[in-house]
């Protein structure tokens, strides 16, 4: 099936939609991160079945994917390994943590600077995932960027429950100011 352009998904969203996002990844990788300190290797490791097995394989292909995303929208370097080897992109907690933080204000200072004008037009990519290059409407790629965040966050969320570290609220609504 090929994607549907249409003017509806060319006109969906905002920078301020942006800015809200960005602060709203940075504030639930740090309530994630952490839950996720609280426990140790093994733990963060094991293989609880999600699709990248464990919450640090989950946590690593997070991380590799919004580099990828920022060098697509932001002309930062990408990472130097492949989807395949995403979920082991940054295994060293220290390393991975170091890393998510400096992304973190990567992705917040692209969307402080961001003008609704710079989500019009199109974007070019080669995708990993489709195995060939695509283009899609600026605003239908950011707005993929952030959902496909939130939607690996709700995986680390389930697997950090299921292992008694529960993180904090998720609501945006509830999302403290100062982010």
């Amino acid at each position: 099936m090929e994607y549907a352009d249409t003017e509806m998904a060319r006109g969906a969203i905002r920078a301020d939609y942006c800015r809200l996002m960005a602060r709203y990844g940075a504030w639930q990788n740090r309530s994630q991160m952490g839950a996720a300190g609280r426990l140790d290797d093994a733990d963060r490791f094991m293989d609880r079945g999600a699709f990248f097995r464990s919450i640090q394989g989950t946590f690593s292909h997070l991380l590799w994917s919004d580099a990828i995303w920022m060098s697509r929208l932001a002309g930062t370097p990408p990472p130097d390994v492949g989807l395949e080897e995403s979920p082991d992109y940054l295994s060293d907690w220290s390393d991975f943590s170091a890393e998510r933080a400096r992304l973190d204000a990567v992705i917040r200072d692209w969307a402080e600077a961001l003008r609704d004008m710079d989500l019009a037009g199109d974007l070019t990519f080669h995708s990993a995932s489709a195995q060939r290059s695509l283009t899609r409407p600026w605003s239908v790629c950011v707005a993929h960027f952030f959902n496909h965040q939130t939607h690996h966050r709700g995986q680390i969320h389930a697997m950090l429950t299921a292992a008694g570290v529960a993180p904090g609220a998720t609501d945006i609504i509830l999302m403290p100011s100062g982010y």
